[in-house]
């Protein structure tokens, strides 16, 4: 026979007529398996194989390890038989002894069948789990997980579907360390890891790129990991279309809730009866304490495959959390009812920061986060701060592209506000005087203002020498005729060399 039986195969699927070990060897292989009525009624030469007797063992323990050593004495390797959990420590240690596996057999007829279609029959292996999957594909699912739960249900297999960095969702048991034994170039692929089986197919899926759907399971045969490899291919049509749907709906949900927020953001933390009558409706609560944060696309970016990610993200952090897209990146918050302890604030910042980091692994981002703020007033006012926050940390490379406002002046909010329409034609009259070829003085002033009015600090910065920095800040005075002494003139220059160097 090119395939075996064994208990963990049988064990492995759902109708194995309730068979467990009871004495013997702890596991075997065979070849195929004889059902009988009786053992008068097995063939003369086992072969290796495993009998199943549909009468229940006998009561006389002596005319027990008769029947256990007359199965043996015809070759058969193990026993699976009604009653056998009733076996005396006697005949369990003959059972020892003469080397016969002993199973329990709640259902012998159904563990026959399943042997036969093991054993003999490996098509139909593959079959009835593709009667199982048709009868999934009949109701209607919720969404993507509950189709997932759905087809790990019917087949009695984990289910996962996963890219390149790892499980975005499974069911049914966790593929773990498994994962990484699967081969992505192939369409289909069949692979083994720490006594775990898979069975993968590319998803088919346009918008969503890279993705893989596995079918898992233990202690399993090559015939029943092929089975799983039918499953997977059947199966995945109706997990792309899920995608598929799912990604429409996440689209115009997240274009109701952007607009729903940018609505709210407009009235500046008035109050608007039918604004929070809709903010409820979505689980935003207005009360409580909220701390805002900002991400934003440094280049080109999907916004929908942002905000999956960064939602997916949230979902870790065991804080209540909302997100949107809005333009070209995603605004949210956390809440909490009572404020915070400095020590868990702080928590919460670095696990926003955590996700900063893990989602630039995939998208190149900024992010910025606001302040603690409460009710509806300081949401707004916290999402405000991290608006300003991240389009600082767009030109922060030096904090990791990390902002947040209370780790920063006044100053720094400032000048995330001088690129209005008003402040840049000032700024460049002010500073018209310093503009010409590669505008060396306008960026030695900058570079002398950033580094608080130090000649030695700017002259390291620019990597000139010091007397250089000194007569260029001479003729800087002169040309702009302005007191480099006065702290107001300072900040003004500063915001404005800002302005023109962003």
């Amino acid at each position: 026979m090119v395939s075996v039986l064994d208990l963990a195969a049988l064990r492995a699927e759902s109708a194995h007529g309730g068979v467990r070990h009871v004495a013997g060897p702890a596991d075997g292989e065979w070849p195929a398996a004889a059902l009988a009525l009786t053992d008068e009624h097995l063939a003369d030469d086992g072969g290796g194989r495993l009998a199943i007797l549909a009468t229940p063992l006998p009561a006389e323990p002596w005319r027990t390890d008769a029947l256990l050593r007359r199965v043996r004495d015809r070759s058969y390797a193990a026993l699976a038989v009604p009653g056998a959990e009733a076996l005396g420590q006697g005949a369990r240690r003959l059972a020892d002894r003469i080397g016969l596996l002993v199973l329990e057999a709640e259902r012998p007829f159904e563990l026959a069948e399943t042997c036969w279609r093991l054993a003999l029959a490996r098509d139909a292996v593959a079959l009835e789990i593709v009667r199982r999957l048709v009868t999934v594909f009949r109701y209607p699912a919720r969404d993507l997980r509950d189709l997932l739960a759905h087809l790990a249900a019917a087949t009695g297999r984990g289910v996962a579907l996963l890219d390149a960095s790892g499980v975005l969702e499974e069911a049914g048991g966790e593929l773990g360390p498994a994962a990484a034994a699967i081969d992505w170039e192939r369409w289909t692929d069949l692979a083994e890891a720490d006594d775990v089986s898979v069975a993968s197919v590319r998803v088919d899926s346009p918008s969503r790129p890279g993705l893989r759907l596995a079918f898992f399971a233990t202690g399993i045969r090559p015939s029943q990991l092929r089975a799983l490899a039918v499953a997977a291919d059947v199966a995945m049509p109706a997990v792309a279309a899920r995608i598929l749907i799912d990604e429409v709906a996440a689209v115009s949900d997240a274009s109701v809730s952007a607009d729903l927020l940018r609505e709210f953001l407009e009235l500046r933390g008035a109050h608007d009866a039918d604004v929070e009558r809709r903010m409820l409706e979505r689980g935003w609560r207005q009360n409580g304490h909220h701390l805002g944060f900002r991400i934003v696309s440094r280049g080109r970016v999907d916004p929908h495959g942002l905000l999956r990610s960064v939602t997916a993200g949230l979902s870790t952090l065991g804080l209540e959390h909302h997100a949107t897209v809005m333009g070209r990146g995603v605004t949210g918050w956390l809440r909490v009812v009572e404020a915070p302890a400095p020590g868990e604030l702080e928590a919460a910042v670095g696990a926003l920061r955590s996700l900063h980091e893990s989602t630039r692994r995939a998208f190149n981002v900024a992010t910025g986060v606001g302040s603690l703020q409460r009710d509806a007033p300081g949401l707004a006012a916290t999402l405000g701060e991290a608006a300003d926050a991240a389009r600082i940390a767009s030109d922060r490379s030096s904090t990791g592209w990390f902002v947040r406002v209370d780790t920063f002046g006044l100053e720094q909010l400032l000048l995330a506000r001088t690129e209005n329409d008003t402040f840049l034609p000032a700024a460049e009259s002010l500073l018209a005087p310093l503009r010409g070829e590669d505008d060396v003085l306008l960026r030695t002033l900058a570079a002398y203002l950033d580094n608080e009015s130090g000649i030695a600090a700017t002259a390291d910065a620019l990597e000139v020498h010091r007397n250089t920095v000194s007569t260029r800040m001479q003729r800087i005075q002169e040309l702009l005729g302005v007191d480099m002494g006065d702290p107001g003139s300072r900040l003004a220059l500063h915001l404005a060399c800002r302005a023109l160097l962003r």
